[in-house]
């Protein structure tokens, strides 16, 4: 979703003043973590140095934001930000951790009205980025990448223009003009959500088609992408040899009306898949049918307490590397609230926690899985919580790190 989109909708004007800091934020988010250690314990177990990048919202942020991670507390000790890149929102690595690939979340590159993906070298022993090549996104706005299963193929959601692509990567990185576009077209979906909290006013984009996420199934045969503004979440045949993508049979599951189709996780298991939808602050659960890539609703709950009445926009959904526990970001909520997993992928709400900052755009765990930190987009910081593996549950460590509007995060051992 387009920062623009993201920072006004269902806004107050005292509520958007943050966007006139950019000056302010700018310095700020260039001297973030410096007061760490410089005897962080970064090594990883295997004797390279753990990385973090933080993709950004220009000019707040610096572009990507470069950290050294300290593996003992999770801190992070700012390095020099690689400047330039405009709206790095979302971010993919390779299954090597050699290259980096992110999004420029535009509507203007090369003179067209798309935007593009990036692939950056990873520098070994140093984290530095080094630019290898720069496509068109095949429509506007991109703001989420995930990579095939099979590594050769990158594929990105264009949120404005509400198009996917599928785009070949050499053994190096390098990103080859798409090899499959997708743009579906269905009736904009309703302005309110039905399933939103009492006196919700969240309204988002239900105008046309809004892509918003796009991931391929475990094995790789199929690939599922959301859309928020006719609240569709699609299923697409992939051709491993090609790239392609074709609709499958059925080509899509409605959400319900207003909802909004956000994100989606895949339990380890392969069985069930989990979405967030951004208006309604539901997490609807899916069986999911490997052979045939069907999708078969069971479950949805509120991401909200009981009690909870007005607005918010979920965000953000992740999932323990156990499949135990899932964890979702509210935003003006601010909250992040913890599932149970039953063995029948059936969900149990555990608790909440504060997000310790303003409209938490992404939740991640660290490679470990011991920390989660909070990329909190309008207060320009990131939170960092200490993960209890037994329980899952979250504990706020104390620790800010200044990022202007961050938007995503990566790690990388180099």
């Amino acid at each position: 979703m387009s920062h623009s989109r993201d920072t006004h909708k269902g806004v107050s004007a005292g509520r958007r003043a943050w966007l006139k800091q950019a000056g302010t934020i700018a310095v700020a988010s260039n001297l973030g973590g410096l007061a760490w250690s410089a005897n962080a314990q970064a090594a990883t177990h295997d004797g390279k140095t753990l990385y973090a990048f933080v993709g950004t919202y220009t000019p707040n942020g610096l572009g990507i934001h470069r950290f050294k991670v300290d593996t003992q507390n999770g801190k992070l000790e700012a390095l020099e930000p690689l400047r330039g890149p405009q709206n790095p929102s979302a971010f993919v690595l390779d299954h090597a951790q050699r290259v980096l690939f992110a999004v420029s979340e535009i509507k203007d590159y090369n003179g067209t009205k798309d935007g593009s993906v990036s692939a950056y070298a990873i520098e070994p022993g140093t984290g530095a980025l080094r630019l290898i090549n720069t496509v068109d996104s095949q429509g506007a706005g991109p703001v989420y990448l995930s990579l095939h299963p099979n590594g050769r193929f990158l594929m990105v959601a264009n949120y404005n223009s509400g198009s996917i692509a599928v785009f070949p990567l050499g053994r190096d990185g390098t990103l080859s003009d798409a090899c499959s576009v997708q743009r579906p077209e269905a009736p904009p979906g309703a302005q309110h959500a039905a399933e939103g909290a009492p006196g919700s006013f969240a309204v988002s984009d239900h105008d046309g088609s809004h892509a918003h996420t796009i991931v391929p199934s475990p094995d790789g045969r199929y690939v599922i992408s959301t859309d928020l503004g006719v609240d569709r979440t699609y299923v697409w045949k992939f051709d491993d040899a090609t790239g392609a993508l074709s609709p499958n049979d059925p080509p899509f599951v409605a959400a319900s009306a207003g909802a909004g189709s956000r994100h989606v996780v895949f339990h380890p298991s392969g069985k069930y898949m989990y979405e967030v939808t951004e208006e309604a602050s539901t997490l609807v659960s899916y069986a999911y049918d490997a052979e045939r890539g069907t999708l078969t609703q069971f479950q949805s709950v509120s991401t909200l307490p009981d009690a909870y009445q007005g607005t918010s926009f979920a965000s953000e959904i992740i999932i323990s590397g156990d499949g135990r526990f899932i964890y979702v970001a509210n935003r003006l909520h601010d909250t992040i609230v913890q599932f149970r997993v039953g063995a029948n992928g059936r969900l149990t709400r555990i608790g909440e926690i504060p997000t310790e900052g303003d409209y938490t755009r992404v939740i991640r765990f660290d490679p470990s899985g011991r920390f989660l930190y909070s990329l909190n987009q309008r207060s320009d910081h990131i939170a960092i919580f200490a993960v209890d593996k037994p329980s899952g549950k979250l504990r706020f460590t104390g620790t800010y790190v200044a990022v202007g509007s961050p938007a995503d995060i990566a790690f990388a051992a180099a």
